[in-house]
């Protein structure tokens, strides 16, 4: 009478023990649907086994059984459940709760992200470059030539990065670390090649190589400046030179060590021209030297069939082999490495950052004040692609031990946070980066995800959704939005995430539940960030 009725479909304790503490009972159901982002469903390691056993074990005396058994005829008012899909049709009514939006994959899947994003401009004046490394989807015949012409493009920029860099030169901050790879990356993790110094192997030059990538780049600028003014402006990459060649001569000087001369001329020139390059192209830094990009099936998750790779060749093969025979031919897309990133203690991090939407119409957005941050097994290096190295999740990073050579200060179960990555910014002299730069960086670039995929969502007056993005830092502090997740784990894997996934949890039913009885109601970490 009181519509309590519950449903939880999965691994969900923290959510089934605080409805029952509300008053709700369970209406049990078969588990249907997609498993979520779990690592160990109902498991926790670092947990005694009378502790876990105390986890598990809600019902002692049997009460909630026989509950659930008075309504199972009864349709719930609430629902939480790993994705919502069409066998889920028959617990839905005008007036319940559901954990879930219908065709939100607008924006949780690489694809879809990807895409929304590119019609950002056409909805606010917004350019998704300055949070979201360029991306492309390799089955669209126009996208794989504009990912071929930007792969060509970076490659002439990176050269005269190079070129400086071997002349004394640094305009544009470059990073002093190993060369990349030679080849491919993560299936290939350990290929030896020359280190970086200031001498680097002379031989052989290709001083005709400078010259060719000085005239690509002026080309490109002088699109760039006049993109709106003329549209015949012919594209850089159609030029009359080898691309082929050119690239083959780049990989040589980028991950084989062949030295560059320049005169001084020319190093007045990329300086010029780099600079000029940078007011236009807002990744000219975070892009590095390298061109290293990222080939990620569209719509997998958990680091499912990434590769990285360095070479142009590589990334269009790659993208029809059967490195993912689970993935359909062409549902690729292809992203920028962030390869000027900020680490920690030299390791590689990213944020997992939650954030609930209560209603589309008008679109309203709830930040979630804690996160925390994901470290890699094995300290950073562009020198070595392998996935211990490059990939934060926990699910990759659960497969691998901490190597011998990676900081002790680097923690054991590889989770900080956010109050601790704010206590060592403090400790780098830069205690304000959280709450000016980082802080306001992912809100805007989350509600810039939601607004570009808002007409794709399928709208529901009643449902509500947790997620979770996924943000890199660069070494200024920016964050880079790399992936929103729908049904964001919530199996622990450290006690940070312990506490933390149990509290966004009560607090997200505070925020639904509480909030829609009582609107002076606690919500916990959550602040309301945008209402239309």
């Amino acid at each position: 009478q009181e519509k309590k009725i519950f449903t939880v479909q999965g691994p969900y304790p923290i959510i089934r023990r605080e409805l029952r503490a509300r008053g709700w009972v369970e209406r049990k159901v078969p588990g249907t649907g997609r498993q979520p982002e779990q690592h160990h469903p109902l498991h926790y390691p670092w947990l005694p086994a009378e502790k876990e056993e105390e986890q598990c074990d809600e019902d002692p005396n049997g009460i909630h059984d026989l509950m659930s058994y008075l309504v199972r005829d009864r349709l719930p008012n609430f629902i939480w459940t790993n994705f919502l899909d069409a066998t889920d049709d028959e617990l839905l009514q005008q007036d319940n709760i559901v954990n879930h939006y219908a065709r939100v994959d607008a924006f949780t899947t690489k694809e879809g992200l990807c895409l929304s994003l590119q019609n950002l401009p056409w909805i606010e004046q917004a350019d998704p470059n300055t949070f979201f490394p360029r991306c492309y989807r390799l089955g669209i015949m126009d996208e794989r030539e504009a990912f071929i012409e930007d792969f060509r493009l970076t490659a002439a920029r990176s050269l005269l990065k190079l070129a400086l860099e071997d002349a004394g030169d640094r305009p544009v901050r470059t990073q002093q670390v190993p060369n990349s790879a030679k080849g491919a990356g993560w299936h290939r993790s350990h290929v030896s090649h020359p280190k970086h110094s200031t001498a680097r192997p002379r031989s052989p030059l290709y001083p005709e190589l400078v010259e060719e990538a000085l005239e690509v780049c002026k080309q490109h600028l002088g699109v760039l400046q006049h993109q709106d003014i003329d549209r015949r402006t012919p594209s850089p990459c159609r030029t009359c030179i080898d691309w082929k060649h050119f690239l083959q001569r780049y990989y040589r000087v980028a991950h084989e060590g062949a030295g560059l001369v320049l005169t001084k001329q020319q190093r007045k020139e990329c300086q010029n021209l780099l600079w000029h390059l940078a007011e236009q192209l807002p990744q000219l830094d975070m892009e590095g030297k390298f061109n290293i990009w990222i080939l990620k099936p569209g719509a997998e998750s958990q680091g499912r069939g990434i590769v990285c790779t360095t070479r142009l060749e590589e990334v269009l093969q790659l993208a029809w082999s059967s490195t993912a025979p689970s993935v359909h031919v062409g549902r690729w897309v292809v992203q920028k490495y962030v390869e000027r990133l900020l680490t920690i203690f030299g390791t590689k991090f990213d944020i997992r950052q939650w954030f609930v939407v209560t209603d589309w119409k008008p679109l309203t957005v709830w930040f979630y004040r804690d996160c925390y941050l994901r470290f890699c097994s094995r300290p950073f290096s562009l020198c070595h692609l392998e996935r211990a190295r490059h990939l934060c999740n926990v699910s990759v990073q659960k497969c691998y031990k901490t190597s011998p050579d990676q900081d002790p200060r680097v923690p054991r179960d590889k989770i900080w946070s956010n109050k601790q990555f704010q206590e060592y910014l403090a400790q780098l002299g830069q205690a304000d980066a959280w709450h000016q730069v980082l802080v306001p960086g992912m809100k805007a670039a989350i509600l810039s995800a939601l607004r570009s995929a808002q007409d794709q969502v399928r709208f529901r007056k009643g449902s509500f959704e947790l997620y979770g993005a996924d943000f890199l830092v660069g070494e200024d502090f920016q964050p880079w939005l790399l992936e929103i997740n729908s049904c964001p784990t919530m199996s622990p894997s450290s006690a940070v995430t312990r506490r933390l996934c149990a509290n966004v949890q009560r607090d997200t039913l505070c925020l639904v539940l509480d909030r829609k009885n009582k609107p002076t109601s606690s919500i916990g970490a959550f602040e309301l960030i945008y209402k239309e």
